[in-house]
Formats: structure tokens, sequence, C-alpha cells
């Protein structure tokens, strides 16, 4: 049996919850909170095996508490529910430890089966959010790919890209209209600025990141 408490400041909510719930042998609602400290103060009483909390309570957030609850009761987890498929609060929601974000237009089979996932320790999201969550990481990627050749310019880019693809100095010299000391010039800069040893470390480096997609065009 999957031992749960209710968060939200809306009364009408939380009975609406644990009146669904009641139909389902396999949930327990143990306690219910109005606030995110009292959410805190329950479920360090309680220990339950999952909170279902709201992110907009007045004071104190749901992300905030659901921070705090995770770090002090680890093995409890925390379904966020929610009017707002906003990408801050996914985020941070995220980052708080929460293991489950839904919102409040889901049906109620569809909230039974979240519980259901998130007491059997897996994580999950709202269709609704999953493709924000997907285009955030890959932004972030791209961000930090990006990052990866930020101290190199654009001819240095170049060099390295050419580099990656195994080209001798002789090779890319004339392919960039250059004396070949130059381009060892060049070459001993790129490891200088992205702390590698030699060329191999910097063409393995060039082709981690991706280093096409940053190519000037």
């Amino acid at each position: 049996m999957l031992r749960i408490i209710l968060v939200d400041d809306h009364e009408v909510v939380r009975l609406g919850i644990k009146a669904l719930l009641a139909r389902h042998p396999q949930f327990q609602v143990v306690a219910e909170a109005a606030t995110a400290q009292e959410a805190i103060q329950k479920a360090l009483e309680h220990k339950p095996d999952v909170i279902v909390m709201d992110i907009r309570l007045p004071g104190k957030s749901g992300i905030e508490a659901t921070q705090e609850i995770t770090q002090k009761l680890p093995a409890t987890k925390v379904i966020m529910l929610t009017s707002y498929a906003e990408d801050d609060l996914l985020f941070d929601a995220i980052m708080a430890g929460a293991s489950g974000y839904v919102l409040k237009q889901i049906d109620s089979a569809e909230l039974v089966r979240a519980l259901e996932m998130v007491g059997r320790g897996e994580s999950l999201l709202d269709p609704a959010v999953t493709r924000k969550v997907f285009d955030r990481v890959r932004q972030a990627a791209r961000q930090t790919e990006g990052m990866a050749f930020a101290s190199l310019t654009e001819r240095e880019l170049l060099i390295l890209a050419l580099i990656a693809e195994g080209k001798t100095n002789k090779e890319i010299a004339k392919d960039v209209f250059l004396g070949e000391k130059t381009i060892r010039n060049y070459v001993s800069s790129i490891l200088s600025k992205l702390n590698l040893s030699n060329r191999a470390e910097a063409a393995a480096y060039a082709v981690r990141h991706h280093i096409t997609g940053h190519l000037p065009t």
C-alpha cells in the first residue's frame, strides 16, 4: 500500500483527490497540508511513500518544500500537480528532486497510474511537458558544445575541424592558403587554449563536441 500526503492550498482539490484515491485500496492518504511548511512537517511526521504537491502555495512554494523534503527524506517521492506547464517551473521542480510533474487537467485514471509509477521508483512527466524537457535538454547540450569552442577564433575553429578530418599541417596550409609554419602556430594555440596535449586529443575533442555544427557559414 502506498502512503500518500496531499498538499494543496485549495481544500476542494484535496477532497477531490482524496475521494478518488479512496476508491483504490492500494492507496492510503495519511495526511493533508495547505502550505509548504505544513507539508514539510507532515512529511517528517508520517514519512509517506508519495507526496502529491501543488507548485503554487502561499508563502514558500511547493518547489522549495519538495527540495527540503527530498533532502531529508530521500525515500519519499514527490509528484508535482499543477495547472501550469511553464518551462521554469518544470525545471525548477526537477532540480528540486520531484519524481513526477503532471497537470491538473489529467483524468483520474492517469493520476492513479502516475502515483503507481512514482511509487515503483519510476519518473513521470505529463505528455504536455515532455517535449519541453527534451527541447531544453537539447538546447543545453548545444550551449555546452558551443562553450567548448568559445575560446577559439573562427580561423582556429576551422583549422581544428581540419585536424579532426585527419589532415596534416601541410594539407591544412594548402586548404586555407597559409604557410605551414603559420599552421603550426595555430595548432599550438589551439592545443594551449583547449588544454590538450596533441593532435589526436584535439581531433577527439572536436568530434566529441560536434564541431561541424559550430563552424561559421
